[in-house]
């Protein structure tokens, strides 16, 4: 029998680790040119196969060995993959992860932190208390008078309360933040009735359906956004912020950044219906949210301060490795809420004494430290540097799209927000359309994705490489422009 593979961490870590990154490093690089293309080639019944044939015994008696089993599954799931840095896979909000954010991962995974108790996350706990009061300032800038800390003692001179300070959790990506949205607003207010537009995310309604919570309230989104009008008129005919015969507090949710097609609501008007009717407003601004760091692309987002809550997800546009999701919140006495008591995790004579307490800090329990890439990237980059990096990709798609106009077997659905670009056949039906896309995934040659806006099926390409160029628009659409047979 071989002996115990090292430890990862200690003394002998990076002994350990060295010849083994070695071979994972090798063993993406063989898996790449295996699969010479975006994905591999010969669809789901190829890949299985393949993935049969390599992982013969799944749990065998015997071990390989470390280098022998990292060499065949990196190589195996490489050569498998659907490669985000590839210019033509450009169907979801699927990023090429930054090399320094992807080796931040690394470091957080050899020294493995459970962000559930300080005694198990020391400095990590505390990098994450003064990272996400940073990003939760981007989306609420500091108003005057606004506190710095938990505490609010009103303003010295006139006696007035201190406006609240944000805060903001760190989550697996847009679904969770969006159910916690659903959940801090049904425990503040009560069970909520959550109003949204035909556009929303899917998360919204499944969370409500979680949460125990009243089918949503559906507001037409014509255009691709929520049509405040209509909204407007939804909570004057039911009542305001008080919805049907429940009675339960409305709580909207507006979308900045949609996902079929990157359209942003408009938030100030649906941040001033709200107000006007009492009711709680989310956005989900899980792919939009990092426009913040341009100052060019800031003003989409205008009314985003006005939300008592936000979704961001850094793992779309913010660069990271799957995951890094975040719930900002306006007040951070709202996360009040969740607080949990758990003797082992936070007993309140070790809390007196000083240890933070980190349970309400999200509902789950062990948790990586997601927010060490986060930090590495934003230290490594600046604001600046994701203001650029975004900048690229949403200057991409106005690129595309303008190569779209200009091409005579094309058509384009409308000018891109973000970068996200819907365009079709002008020969081609809904079913053909939607072959154009099995095919090209099949092949192996391009990952383009699908959506359904205005009664009509459109290849969507979502540019979230800031290394594409001309060139592989170029062959993105002489392959979509292929012949379509019925």
């Amino acid at each position: 029998m071989s002996p115990p593979q090292p430890l990862a961490s200690g003394a002998q870590g990076p002994a350990a680790l060295r010849p083994l990154l070695a071979t994972v490093l090798d063993a993406l690089h063989e898996g790449a040119v295996i699969r010479g293309g975006p994905l591999p080639e010969g669809g789901p019944e190829a890949v299985a196969a393949r993935v049969r044939e390599t992982v013969a015994v799944p749990l065998p008696r015997h071990g390989a060995g470390a280098d022998a089993a990292l060499r065949d599954l990196v190589r195996l799931l490489a050569e498998g993959a659907a490669d985000p840095a590839d210019p033509l896979c450009a169907a979801h909000l699927h990023c090429p992860p930054l090399a320094v954010a992807a080796a931040a991962d690394l470091a957080a995974s050899v020294l493995n932190p459970s962000m559930d108790s300080w005694d198990q996350a020391p400095a990590a706990s505390e990098l994450e208390a003064l990272l996400t009061r940073a990003l939760a300032a981007e989306i609420y800038p500091a108003r005057p008078g606004a506190a710095t800390s938990g505490t609010h003692l009103g303003d010295p001179v006139t006696g007035a309360p201190e406006a609240p300070a944000p805060d903001a959790l760190v989550t697996t990506g847009g679904t969770e933040a969006n159910q916690l949205a659903l959940l801090l607003a049904r425990e503040l207010t009560g069970p909520v009735q959550l109003v949204c537009g035909a556009n929303a995310h899917h998360s919204l309604h499944r969370a409500a359906w979680l949460l125990g919570l009243p089918a949503p309230v559906i507001v037409p989104a014509p255009a691709g956004v929520l049509d405040p009008v209509a909204l407007a008129e939804e909570l004057r005919v039911r009542g305001g912020g008080h919805l049907g015969t429940t009675g339960y507090p409305v709580l909207v949710a507006a979308t900045a950044g949609t996902t079929d097609a990157g359209l942003v609501d408009p938030l100030p008007r649906i941040a001033e219906i709200c107000a006007a009717a009492g009711a709680r407003l989310h956005v989900d601004a899980a792919y939009g949210g990092a426009l913040l760091f341009s100052e060019r692309l800031r003003p989409l987002l205008a009314g985003l301060d006005r939300a008592h809550t936000v979704t961001l997800d850094l793992h779309k546009l913010g660069w990271q490795p799957v995951a890094a999701g975040l719930l900002a919140v306006r007040a951070a006495g709202d996360l009040a809420v969740l607080d949990h008591r758990a003797d082992y995790l936070n007993a309140d004579d070790d809390t007196e004494a000083g240890l933070p307490d980190l349970l309400g800090r999200s509902l789950r329990t062990t948790r990586r430290p997601d927010i060490l890439k986060i930090a590495v990237t934003v230290r490594a980059l600046g604001r600046s540097g994701l203001g650029a990096l975004t900048e690229a990709v949403c200057d991409q798609a106005r690129e595309l799209a303008a190569m779209v106009v200009d091409h005579p077997g094309l058509e384009l659905h409308g000018p891109p927000v973000i970068s996200t670009v819907l365009f079709r056949p002008v020969d081609a039906d809904d079913h053909q359309v939607a072959a154009v896309r099995r095919r090209l995934l099949t092949e192996g040659r391009a990952v383009i994705g699908r959506a359904r806006l205005g009664g009509r099926l459109w290849l969507k390409a979502t540019l979230l490489n800031p290394h594409t160029g001309t060139d592989d628009f170029a062959a993105l659409l002489k392959l979509v422009e292929g012949p379509h047979p019925r």
